[in-house]
C-alpha cells in the first residue's frame, strides 16, 4: 500500500529535484527520484549496520573474546 508524504523543499532542493527527474534524466517524476534517493540510503545504512557489526567482531576476535564452533555452517547458511 503506498502512502503519500508531503514535503517542505527549500528552493535549491525543489531545483536539484526538478533537475533530476523529467524529460532527459533516468526519473519520469519527482516522486521515482525521491524514493530512489530513500531506497539508496536505506542500502547505504544496512550495509553501515553490516560492516560496523563486522569490525565489532574482528575486535572481539583480536581481543580473544571468541567461543569454539563445532556445528556444520554451511548447513547453516543453506538452512538459517
Amino acid at each position: 500500500m503506498a502512502n503519500s508524504l508531503n514535503l517542505s523543499l527549500t528552493d535549491e532542493l525543489r531545483a536539484f529535484v526538478d533537475q533530476n527527474s523529467g524529460d532527459g534524466t533516468l526519473y519520469s517524476t519527482p516522486s521515482e527520484f525521491v524514493r530512489d534517493i530513500l531506497r539508496r540510503h536505506k542500502i547505504q545504512q544496512e550495509a553501515a549496520d553490516i560492516r560496523d557489526a563486522i569490525i565489532e567482531g574482528y575486535q572481539d576476535a583480536i581481543a580473544g573474546r571468541t567461543v569454539a564452533f563445532n556445528g556444520d555452517l554451511k548447513g547453516l547458511l543453506k538452512n538459517p
